[in-house]
């Protein structure tokens, strides 16, 4: 007994120690998580680098030398973590999360910060070159008023300049200060007559200043001038660009926003993760609060393993967390399957678990191998937000391995090494009268299931012609209807106005053309949520006016994407090539691990659970974004996890038989193993989609969408493997078998000891 009682011990103070630590830290590894934009407010701009002057050419250096620039403009802003890259074609991707002022955030990097003194005729008299680097800075006159203070590098050649402008008449004698002059544009004729003039200044100069200090004052009044003061100064500071800055692509989001998706986002998930617990431990018993443990492991290490590659937090990210329970979820439950299998045919428990977990080990390896694939392309194709998705998505399969597989079977293996259980298999989901005794001789497959009844083969070309008809109605429907293709494929502008009940969409409207904006379409989205499309891409003054004026109206600056046609085709031509790729790995690997006969009808199930999403998506009407593609892409891998499971079984029913004679043996194999197979299909499936159904309920609105696309997909994922996949291998190994003349060799016998386990 006292055996039996320490290895209890030892169980529970290791779930002790593992919540303990959890509990301690828990609040700081939450709170050092680095929120994406969409969760906290900021906004993402690509640039694209252009020559200044026409002739001129863009290379690597100046490239960088750009970005360096962009970083201590940003620096002046005081944004935490700012995220600035360089990325392949000549671009710059600037993103600033939790920056309060956008607008002048926006101004600060995209102002060309070319500072030039000119005479009433546009002639240059001075411009940057005569300035000391980081020489200017931010003072006030004799009066109080707000001035720029500029150091010259040669205070004689300014001597000179101010002595031949005093002489001019009355009127001349005046030396006009301009940011960002542009030539065959700008001229101080037309501006003068102006009552907000582009040009900073224009003191009049009456005699030669001998002085290597210029002031700049007379242009900063009203409640503002002491900001456009000091962001004067800042950017000459900074360093003006040497490059023309192209805006090819820009998310903004604003702050409460962000909040509200957070908050709604994490409540749904939880919920639904709770159900998930709480339906492992109805089902499964004892392994099943052994799974409730080392779920709430993987949780936490999950984000602190993502806070420790510096990860930022997306809204998919979330998702990916969410959805990486279903990942944790099949891996015990695919060995706790094969254990309640084992018991039932008479083995003791000992025995029981340690086949289980010899069995599930390779099973598991290659279900979460499949999914892996999927997320390495989706990182590497993806845009921001996207391969946060992909980022947090191959971080949880590593996670749930390490706690479903690594974690479980230590928990596992001390509770039953203990012998406490020995005869309270009721604690595993295995009733007495369910048992038969080990002197039987049954092996699994003689086992019966709750789907004995089903012929799966039987009705294999019924479900050919039903997947057929589906598909060819879905094209009909595309034909005529086509996607709704968001600006992310189409380019264009959307902004997701946050009215809080307060304002219909036809009021909306209404103040969007009061702003000479009228959209092409306008909609409502969620409670409270007025979207706006435009074809074209809004300026950046339009975007600053939109947001401030809504601001003011609701206290809450719009969502706001634009996408220029460039990207737009980038984003369709990246969507392909992930899809295109991320299948061809699998088949890859499939054939590899299985045969080609398994590899080919896995991948022709993903394209059918491809395509059943996107006809669903047109006769809904939904919009298709850049999540779209991260949804579709984690079904593929769902989709091809369930199918390898399956493939997986029967590979193992094959091996118990050497030489196949006839077709009705395909069939019985088949049959045996989806029935043996669909109790664990239906409860991954079960505990993926509790999760996904309460994103889609109560989730985000920004990620409604992408939570559509994952339940529609789930749903044809398990119809595909079971009814498409295998179904079309049955059809190429009875083929294989008449042109082997009713005579085929499966797979020889090979003796080998257990597979060692991982405890």
């Amino acid at each position: 007994m006292k055996t039996k009682s320490s290895k209890i011990i030892m169980s529970l103070l290791i779930v002790v120690v593992l919540f303990t630590a959890i509990a301690l830290t828990l609040k700081d590894v939450v709170s050092n998580v680095n929120l994406g934009l969409d969760l906290q407010g900021g906004f993402e701009v690509l640039y694209e680098v252009e020559p200044l002057n026409e002739g001129d050419e863009i290379d690597n250096e100046a490239v960088t030398s750009t970005a360096s620039t962009l970083e201590s403009r940003v620096n002046v802003l005081g944004v935490s973590e700012p995220n600035i890259q360089v990325e392949q074609g000549n671009r710059i991707r600037v993103q600033l999360a939790g920056v309060e002022d956008q607008a002048q955030a926006r101004e600060m990097l995209s102002t060309q910060a070319e500072l030039t003194i000119r005479d009433v005729d546009d002639n240059v008299l001075l411009d940057g070159d005569d300035l000391v680097q980081g020489g200017a800075s931010q003072n006030f006159d004799e009066q109080g008023q707000p001035m720029v203070s500029l150091e010259l590098e040669d205070a004689g050649n300014f001597s000179e300049i101010t002595q031949e402008i005093s002489e001019r008449p009355q009127g001349e004698n005046m030396m006009v200060i301009w940011m960002d002059f542009e030539e065959g544009e700008d001229s101080f004729a037309e501006e003068v007559q102006k009552e907000d003039p582009k040009f900073v200044s224009a003191p009049t100069v009456s005699q030669s200043i001998n002085s290597s200090e210029v002031m700049i004052s007379g242009g900063f009044g009203g409640e503002e001038g002491l900001e456009r003061a000091q962001n004067i100064a800042d950017l000459l500071n900074a360093g003006a660009l040497p490059v023309q800055l192209n805006e090819i692509y820009s998310t903004s989001v604003g702050a409460q926003f962000g909040e509200q998706a957070l908050n709604e986002t994490v409540t749904a998930g939880l919920i639904g993760v709770a159900l998930v617990l709480l339906f492992m431990i109805a089902f499964y018993r004892l392994p099943g609060v052994v799974a409730a443990v080392t779920l709430s492991v993987y949780i936490f290490l999950t984000i602190l393993g993502f806070n420790f590659i510096n990860g930022v937090l997306t809204l998919p990210g979330i998702a990916a967390l969410i959805l990486g329970v279903g990942m944790a979820v099949d891996a015990n439950i695919i060995m706790y399957e094969r254990i309640k299998d084992e018991l039932r045919i008479g083995r003791t428990l000992k025995q029981a678990y340690k086949r289980a977990a010899s069995q599930s080990i390779w099973t598991i390896v290659d279900a979460n191998l499949t999914t892996l694939v999927a997320g390495v392309v989706l990182f590497i194709f993806g845009t921001s937000s996207v391969q946060g998705f992909a980022t947090m998505l191959l971080l949880s399969i590593l996670m749930s391995f390490i706690t479903a597989v690594i974690l479980t079977r230590i928990l596992l293996s001390l509770l039953i090494q203990s012998g406490f259980f020995n005869k309270r298999l009721a604690w595993f989901g295995v009733k007495d009268r369910n048992r038969h005794s080990i002197n039987e001789g049954k092996d699994i497959e003689d086992l019966s299931t709750p789907w004995d009844r089903l012929d799966f083969v039987r009705h294999a070309r019924k479900l050919f012609t039903f997947s057929i008809v589906l598909i060819v109605a879905g094209a009909i429907v595309l034909s005529i209807f086509r996607l709704n293709l968001g600006i992310d494929f189409t380019s264009g502008t959307r902004a997701d106005i946050q009215t809080n009940g307060e304002a219909t969409a036809e009021e909306v409207e209404e103040e969007l053309v009061s702003m000479d904006m009228q959209p092409e379409n306008i909609t409502t989205a969620g409670e409270g949520t007025v979207v706006a499309r435009y074809n074209t891409d809004l300026s950046q003054d339009q975007v600053t006016e939109m947001q401030s004026t809504f601001d003011e109206m609701y206290g809450e600056q719009p969502m706001i994407s634009t996408v220029s046609p460039v990207i737009g085709q980038e984003l369709v031509r990246n969507a392909i090539y992930a899809l295109a790729i991320a299948s061809a790995a699998i088949i890859l690997y499939a054939t590899i691990r299985f045969e080609w006969r398994m590899a080919l009808p896995a991948v022709i199930a993903l394209f059918h659970d491809v395509f059943i999403i996107v006809a669903m998506f047109s006769i809904l009407r939904l919009e298709v974004d850049i999540t779209f593609i991260a949804a579709v892409l984690t079904i593929v891998g769902y989709s091809i996890n369930d199918t390898i499971v399956t493939f997986d079984r029967i590979r193992e029913n094959l091996r118990k038989i050497k030489v196949i004679h006839k077709a009705e043996t395909i069939d019985m194999i088949i049959n045996r193993s989806m029935k043996q197979t669909l109790t664990r299909s239906l409860n991954t499936v079960i505990t993926v989609i509790l999760v996904v159904v309460f994103l889609v309920l109560f989730g985000s609105s920004a990620i409604l969408n992408f939570s559509i696309a994952l339940l529609i997909g789930l749903i044809s994922g398990i119809y595909s493997s079971m009814f498409i996949a295998v179904q079309i291998w049955g059809v190429l190994k009875k083929r294989q078998l008449r042109k082997n003349d009713g005579n085929l060799t499966v797979y020889e016998e090979k003796k080998k000891d257990e597979e060692k386990i991982l405890v």
